[in-house]
């Protein structure tokens, strides 16, 4: 005996029980023709087995089916009827066949009420359309089979269909029970990680009141999505079918679960007008020869006993059965059938049997038990030769047939492998049904499929070219913020959901160079973004040049005081034995001018692109033609305060000073800042660097000292230099006045202090290249005025006064009447 529970009414009509009185029986209402064709299709199998020789010889199959009014109670209710047997005597045996199966139920909720109550007693229950994942927990329901995929695999179908297509913000609509809360739970799982996100979830059931249903309706209609996931049964999803269409809420692609994809009921060209094009799983699809002449030999008139099969006639032919044994007045209010009514030319499609589905797994649930139930009584498999049972059918326990389900494998006459793994759970495969209008009605075409792997690994195929869109001939899209192009990222919405966030452009220095980037990328060093922030382009590599108008200058006035020292050394060579020029001490006039010379050629070591040599040789030149050049200026100082002392009686220390004395102190100045350049460029030399911190766009090259110590010791140096003959000088300010060559020398200096005194911090904060500019406008300034203030005098005496170019005039006045006195 097998027992069947089906919903073959879809709602349950509660009252509320007083426990003052007997509680009312059970009143269900909304016949379900979808469901009684499933009791039929049991029926169907277990007269097939029956008539098969190789099935159970000698035994036949019996079968009791109960209502279950899609109700978990009443489920549970009809499920203890079962295993408690009836209580009347109805048969013919000793004692009544146990029930040593169940096949039950269609909702995962139903489902989880009667395997939790069975299982502890054994007793075998095969569903034919719970999917829920948690019934595959082996611990609380070890008696649990199923020949429908469970919805684990149904969760990575369908988060495989919504990466397959892109969409990145979605709705959901859940039944409100074990089916609904579980599917959407295991979706969430699956796509959590692929960047999907729930923009809210609705809730539904078929007892729901209107008021709820309308709060799902204004949910979609506020939302911005324009896909959304229904995860229930047909019976729950109904009435909100029915008001979003009643609404006209059109514009959304909706993805269904397996429970309502092929639903007949819904499948109508009204509902099409909103829920055209679905696309959603459904179970495999078969066709069951003689089913459909079994169907139509549905009569109450054959069997007035038969089960619900009343209800299905008022339905199908539209009157009242009225059998032997009717009272007169009963169901007086129906038109009554006159018994010639006949359902073989009925294009209703209840007797479409091409595609069915959940019917073909309640046609495999049937026969897995029957291969259980033979394997057990005979001990072997269904197709070999039979000799005798190996067990009285009176000593049948559910347990053993519990045992025998889990090993069952066999290929059935469609060529479909029926087996459960250690779950209870078989192979996952689901055609991708597309809802379409073809010839005014809504069919379901299949556009691809979801198979699972022993791996789990799975494989999804989709033919695009044959889906239909509600929403036009692309693919639609759905997302709560479009991709983000190229050169900007994405920036988390405060209070949203992942895939809600704005475009920010990137930082200076970064890029975005594929859409929908996360972050900037930062370029690398040598490297700055462009306009776009798409591509990283080489920075602009500054230096100092000759083409530029900077560079231009400063070579002029390089050439320009390189030129008028040596025209000033020249004019001293031929005027050289004229007074001025023996009063200011012609070799050390022609050092000064040679090393000034030198000095007006240093700038143009700054000028070009920074090389090893240039770097060491920029700095060390400057450094040596400068000592020079104030070494000189000292000896000259010196020259001057002795010769003014010499002009006292008794004063020895003029004639000691001669020419090799001079040069004595030349040499040694210079040589000092020589062994500080050496030393300087031994231990830590200038090299040439690249610059970043001073332009983000731009790379500076220019000249790294080295050793910051080593630069500010020539600098150092030359400033002491510079110092000593400044306050030599003076010192000899009060010489005659007609030749005062420690004035000029006194102006000179302070020209040059001052120019080195405001080149430090100008050194230090100009941008660039600036920075040399800086460095060679010193060099340049502080020349020009040593050149200018102690050569323009003479020069102007020797070539516009040649009056004045006499010994008397230099010595002057003043001279004369000291040596009177």
């Amino acid at each position: 005996m097998i027992g069947g529970i089906f919903p073959v009414f879809n709602k349950d009509i509660s009252s509320t029980s007083t426990f003052e009185r007997e509680a009312p029986s059970v009143k269900c209402a909304g016949f379900d023709l979808r469901a009684f064709r499933w009791t039929q299709v049991m029926i169907f199998a277990i007269e097939e087995i029956n008539n098969d020789p190789s099935f159970l010889p000698n035994i036949s199959l019996g079968y009791r089916i109960l209502n279950s009014c899609s109700s978990p109670t009443n489920t549970l209710r009809a499920a203890l009827t079962l295993v408690s047997g009836p209580e009347k005597k109805e048969f013919n045996f000793t004692c009544p066949p146990p029930i040593s199966a169940l096949v039950a139920e269609s909702e995962s909720s139903q489902s989880l009420a009667v395997a939790g109550t069975v299982g502890p007693f054994q007793v075998p229950l095969v569903s034919f359309f719970s999917t829920c994942a948690c019934l595959s927990n082996r611990a609380k329901y070890p008696t649990f089979f199923r020949t429908i995929p469970s919805d684990y695999f149904q969760a990575k179908a369908l988060a495989a269909l919504v990466k397959h297509f892109g969409w990145q913000w979605i709705g959901v609509i859940q039944s409100d029970n074990d089916y609904g809360r579980g599917g959407i739970q295991a979706f969430t799982e699956e796509v959590k990680n692929l960047g999907v996100c729930i923009a809210f979830v609705g809730t539904v059931l078929r007892t729901y009141t209107m008021d709820k249903i309308l709060d799902v309706v204004e949910m979609i209609k506020l939302s911005t999505v324009k896909v959304i996931l229904a995860f229930t049964p047909e019976g729950d999803f109904y009435p909100l079918m029915k008001e979003v269409v009643k609404q006209n809420i059109t514009g959304i692609q909706w993805i269904a679960s397996e429970a309502w994809i092929t639903a007949v009921r819904l499948s109508t060209p009204d509902m099409y007008q909103a829920f055209g094009g679905a696309l959603g799983f459904g179970l495999q699809k078969t066709a069951i020869p003689n089913l459909e002449q079994f169907l139509r030999g549905i009569s109450p008139y054959n069997d007035p006993s038969a089960a619900f099969v009343r209800d299905f006639w008022e339905i199908m032919v539209g009157c009242y059965p009225l059998l032997p044994g009717d009272q007169a007045g009963t169901e007086a209010t129906k038109e009554k059938c006159t018994g010639n009514e006949t359902l073989l030319n009925s294009q209703d499609d209840f007797f479409n049997v091409t595609q069915l589905r959940v019917s073909y797994n309640v046609h495999k649930a049937v026969y897995a038990i029957a291969h259980a139930l033979h394997q057990l009584l005979f001990c072997q498999p269904v197709g070999e030769i039979t000799v005798r049972p190996c067990l009285n059918i009176s000593n049948i326990q559910p347990k053993q047939v519990t045992d025998h389900l889990k090993r069952v494998n066999f290929k059935n006459q469609f060529g479909d492998n029926v087996f459960f793994d250690v779950n209870g759970d078989p192979p996952a495969f689901y055609d991708i049904i597309n809802w379409q209008l073809i010839d005014g009605q809504v069919q379901h075409v299949t556009v691809g499929n979801f198979a699972s792997a022993a791996d789990e690994t799975y494989k999804l195929r989709i033919q695009k070219e044959k889906i239909v869109w509600k929403t036009g001939e692309t693919v639609p899209t759905s997302m709560c913020s479009n991709v983000c192009p190229v050169g900007t990222r994405r920036a988390q919405q405060k209070g949203k959901p992942i895939c809600c966030f704005d475009c920010i452009p990137c930082a200076d220095g970064t890029i975005a160079n594929s859409t929908g980037a996360a972050d900037c990328t930062p370029c690398p060093r040598e490297y700055w973004s462009n306009v776009v922030r798409d591509e990283c382009i080489p920075k602009t590599i500054e230096f100092l040049t000759y083409h530029e108008s900077m560079g231009i200058a400063i070579t002029v006035l390089s050439l320009l005081g390189a030129s008028l020292s040596l025209a000033t050394m020249i004019i001293f060579i031929y005027y050289k034995e004229t007074p001025v020029i023996k009063a200011s001490n012609s070799e050390l006039s022609c050092f000064l001018l040679l090393s000034l010379f030198l000095c007006f050629l240093c700038p143009l070591t700054f000028i070009g692109r920074p090389t090893v040599y240039t770097c060491m040789l920029r700095h060390t030149a400057f450094g040596v033609t400068f000592a020079l050049c104030i070494s000189c200026v000292l000896g000259k100082t010196i020259v001057v305060v002795t010769a003014f002392k010499a002009t006292y009686r008794g004063n020895t220390f003029a004639g000691k000073f001669g020419p090799a004395q001079q040069r004595i102190i030349v040499c040694s100045c210079t040589l000092i800042q020589i062994v500080i350049c050496v030393l300087w460029l031994k231990l830590n030399p200038p090299f040439p660097d690249m610059v970043f911190r001073q332009s983000n766009k731009k790379i500076l090259l220019g000249c790294n000292t080295g050793s910051e110590a080593a630069f500010y010791a020539v600098l150092g140096y030359i400033g002491i230099l510079a110092l000593m003959c400044l306050a030599l000088a003076f010192l000899a300010r009060k010489l005659p006045d007609n030749f005062n060559e420690a004035k000029l020398i006194t102006f000179s200096m302070l020209i040059f202090c001052a120019v080195w005194i405001t080149f430090i911090p100008a050194y230090v904060s100009s941008p660039g290249k600036f920075t040399v500019a800086v460095e060679i406008f010193a060099i340049l300034s502080s020349t020009f005025g040593l050149l200018t203030c102690i050569f323009a005098p003479k020069c102007y005496i020797i070539l516009f006064k040649p009056e004045k170019n006499t010994k008397k005039h230099v010595k002057g006045k003043n001279l004369s009447e000291k040596r009177i006195s």
